[in-house]
């Protein structure tokens, strides 16, 4: 099976834990900070400013609000779902996206956090 189903009970436990205890220490941009330097968006590639290089050839900085939606849009699933050869469900998160970004008054452009 893969490295997930591999894992026991207590492994889940203790993630359990790991992930109260983050969101007791650490406002919730740095966790998701901390989370887009580490997701992997594709096969190889770990980190959005990576995945922005990889798919776009630009830096995570530079993406326009189209290219960062479709990054979140393959998000958490990268193996099923790829930024490169978007199916439909990929197009619908990815205008879903948007539209919340929208709604919410949140720009896209350029929001990605740099890698420390």
């Amino acid at each position: 099976g893969t490295t997930w189903q591999c894992v026991g009970g207590w492994w889940w436990g203790a993630w359990g834990w790991f992930t109260v205890w983050l969101e007791l220490l650490l406002p919730k941009e740095r966790i998701l900070e901390i989370y887009l330097n580490i997701a992997q968006f594709g096969p190889h590639t770990f980190g959005v400013e990576a995945a922005a290089r990889e798919y776009f050839g630009k830096a995570a900085a530079g993406l326009n609000p189209e290219e960062s939606a479709r990054l979140a849009a393959v998000l958490p699933n990268p193996r099923t779902y790829s930024v490169r050869n978007p199916g439909r469900h990929v197009l619908d998160r990815q205008a879903w996206i948007q539209g919340q970004a929208r709604r919410l008054d949140v720009s896209l452009r350029g929001r990605w956090p740099a890698r420390d």
